[in-house]
């Protein structure tokens, strides 16, 4: 059986969580190889920096430097090898527990018994530690900091630096300012030192608080022909009367094992509540289990409702800056676990920070990186995704209010001319920026400013709206609402797209002009999301085969950029107007933008009797957005960065942020590899032809059962209960209930 936990190993990654918000994911890292963590770590979206590092002094209480040999990093622990002088070697496992815990675990071994020193210490900056409230307390050194994001909205946390067991001696003292690298030389403590300790004292005064807070606690370690161990930790929770009281303090010392072996006890416990998935496809195989990885590192923690911030929502997102989070798409993911209440929980702790008007913080939503709103997403259709899978009248009844009232204010303010087409005001609304489609609208916008007002009727918008009012039809009855007022929205909105924001003559989808009412005809990845709607018919078809389709346009090797080719500001290497930029959507291939599509395709393939051969094309676009989050097809180096050259597939790795998360990926491999699609009368099994010798999906719970689905070749088995059904591709399997 496949451990993922292994499966993922590699030595060129340090991502670690515990799915509860509190990571250490530096963006740039620079001390990944001195012990400890230097680099910054994050406290919900705050940075906290440095966490600590750990030095080895002899018995005189000199340093002995420990020089890294080795790192190898897996979803539960980074563990990274030192040889010191003397044949002196060390093991450092890195883990990061829940409830705020950084651990640095450690092994020695030495050619003879030999007595040696370790101290972990940190330095903070000393203007955001209040003074006079450090003390030793409960075998830690304890003190607060005050953070700030990029917003300056403060956040109080409290860090608790400990020698797990007991420590022999420990310090804590102010200092005016000095470099604040992980250099012993540096500290006080090379002073304060004496006859093999530190002082057992917390000094936290002095005559003003600029500089730096000193903090350290000291073990001594008796290596002998056995080894020996020691075991450091930092604990960061919120300290903040505007927060809810934390779950009750968990201790970082294992009930039973090393504590590294408690963080892989939670990774397999939450391998073990997805699907099981076995794929000749190698790329398929890997990216499935890193893709749910990467859930757990950042959506987890939203689906168990820890993030309830209704005072401080406007200045406090989910995650931290280097990994973006997505409600809608984890919800998609998040419901194929092995029961519901963590993807219910993403929409409904989503939902919960509304504003009075009806409107959505979209920085609670996702975007942590530029501290503004951008909330345009297919809310509509990431419910209706996690009912069809697990239907529940009581939570449609429980989130239905809030998407209509949140429908209510796009119609008030997004189509008040009331067309049935949705207005971008401005690119933070979609998180496009540097695009051909803002041009149209006003050619000067990127001289003075994204930001401003600047409005569109967005063929992405509308759609959005669109499934959002055709999902709230749905629910209606179930939740008590108006089906004939939702239907009536929809139908307009339909007929506009239809109607207004068709080109029949270049049969493409296009944004319309607010002024004019003009169709732009600006040629974006987003002009076919029509297509994973029922707005489009078999007229709309040969559009998408022309275009889509189209190596000159938008089929590269890499599929799809964000413009076309041919659009005259494309730029496949992330430029804009000779300028490289880290969000430029003309001419990257986003992995959001390949989610929607592969659900166009899909959902295009279902259109009419000559449709049938895009099934090929939906597959082969799966098969080419996966093997592109590997870096250099490297099948040990998985990724998922905003977004890649659509020529090479070279990632956007100097934006410094993988494991992004505003796509799907998951669910994509299950809904067609798999084939595997629940509806609102049962489960369609029907698996697209990826050209894969063999698949085995296992462990599968939707709408009440658990299904297996077997594929060879070009047949496939679906066993669900003691039942047992024969096909082959292209031949769908229909399980009612």
């Amino acid at each position: 059986m496949l451990d993922p936990i292994e499966h993922l190993a590699r030595d060129d990654k340090w991502y670690l969580g515990a799915g509860d918000g509190t990571l250490f994911a530096p963006t740039y890292p620079a001390w990944l190889d001195t012990p400890g963590y230097w680099d910054e770590a994050t406290v919900y979206q705050y940075a906290f920096a440095p966490l600590f590092t750990v030095t080895v002094l002899d018995a005189a209480g000199r340093e002995i430097p420990a020089r890294a040999t080795s790192r190898r990093w897996t979803p539960a622990d980074l563990t990274v090898s030192y040889r010191l002088e003397s044949g002196i070697t060390a093991t450092e496992v890195r883990t990061v527990h829940p409830g705020g815990v950084f651990v640095s675990e450690w092994r020695f071994a030495a050619f003879e018994p030999v007595r040696v020193h370790l101290v972990a210490w940190t330095a903070q900056d000393g203007a955001s530690v209040p003074m006079g409230e450090a003390s030793w307390t409960n075998g830690a050194v304890c003190f607060p900091r005050v953070l700030s994001d990029r917003r300056q909205q403060p956040l109080r946390v409290r860090a608790e630096l400990a020698c797990v067991g007991e420590a022999a001696s420990w310090a804590a003292s102010r200092s005016e300012k000095s470099a604040p690298q992980p250099f012993w030389r540096h500290t006080p403590f090379v002073e304060q030192w004496r006859a093999g300790g530190l002082p057992r004292r917390v000094r936290d005064e002095g005559i003003a608080p600029d500089g730096l807070f000193y903090a350290a606690v000291h073990r001594t370690v008796d290596i002998g022909y056995q080894g020996s161990s020691a075991v450091f930790a930092m604990k960061i929770v919120a300290d903040d009367p505007a927060l809810p009281v934390q779950d009750s303090p968990r201790s970082v010392r294992p009930t039973h094992g090393t504590i590294a072996g408690a963080s892989r006890r939670r990774w397999h416990a939450w391998f073990e509540r997805v699907p099981q998935l076995r794929c000749s496809d190698p790329y398929l195989e890997t990216y499935y289990y890193y893709r749910w990885y990467g859930l757990h590192l950042n959506a987890t923690a939203a689906g168990q409702g820890h993030h309830r911030w209704p005072s401080m929502c406007e200045g406090i997102g989910f995650f931290h800056q280097p990994i973006s989070y997505s409600a809608q798409c984890h919800a998609r993911e998040l419901r194929w676990l092995n029961d519901p209440s963590h993807a219910r929980g993403v929409l409904r702790t989503f939902f919960a920070h509304q504003r009075e008007d009806g409107s959505l913080h979209g920085r609670i939503y996702a975007n942590h990186l530029t501290g503004t709103d951008y909330y345009h997403a297919d809310w509509g259709g990431a419910l209706m995704a996690l009912d069809a899978a697990w239907p529940d009248d009581a939570f449609i009844a429980e989130l239905y209010p809030a998407m209509a009232r949140f429908a209510e204010w796009m119609v008030r303010t997004r189509d008040a001319d009331g067309t049935g087409m949705f207005d971008v005001v401005d690119q933070y609304e979609t998180g496009q920026e540097y695009m051909s489609r803002y041009q149209a609208v006003d050619p000067d916008a990127d001289r003075y400013g994204w930001e401003n007002r600047l409005r569109l009727k967005g063929i992405d918008v509308t759609v959005y709206a669109y499934v959002l009012f055709r999902t709230l039809e749905r629910c209606a009855a179930r939740a008590g609402g108006d089906a004939a007022h939702w239907k009536h929205l929809a139908t307009r909105t339909r007929d506009a797209v239809r109607d207004n924001m068709w080109d029949a003559d270049r049969e493409m989808f296009s944004d319309v002009h607010p002024q004019t009412g003009m169709r732009t005809r600006v040629k974006a990845a987003v002009c076919f999301y029509p297509y994973f709607t029922d707005i489009v018919d078999e007229s709309h078809l040969r559009g998408l085969r022309q275009s889509l389709l189209d190596q000159k346009q938008f089929w590269t090797q890499f599929p799809v950029p964000s413009s076309s080719l041919d659009d005259p500001l494309f730029s496949a290497e992330a430029e804009w107007k000779g300028k490289r930029h880290v969000c430029p959507w003309n001419g990257r291939t986003w992995p959001m933008t390949n989610s929607h599509l592969v659900e166009a395709l899909a959902a295009a393939s279902r259109i009419g009797a000559h449709s049938h051969s895009l099934r090929e094309q939906t597959g082969e676009l799966i098969k080419r957005f996966v093997r592109m989050m590997f870096h250099d097809g490297d099948l040990r180096r998985p990724n998922c960065f905003e977004h890649y050259n659509p020529f090479t597939g070279r990632a956007s790795v100097y934006r410094g942020i993988d494991d992004y998360q505003h796509s799907w990926v998951a669910d994509l491999i299950l809904q067609y590899a798999a084939g595997v699609r629940p509806n609102d009368h049962g489960v369609t099994v029907d698996p697209f032809p990826l050209g894969l010798e063999q698949l085995t999906l296992t462990g599968v719970r939707v709408r009440g059962r658990t299904l297996e689905v077997r594929i060879v070749g070009d047949k496939f088995t679906v066993i669900a209960g003691g039942e047992r059904i024969e096909s082959t591709l292209g031949e769908a399997v229909e399980l009612e209930g």
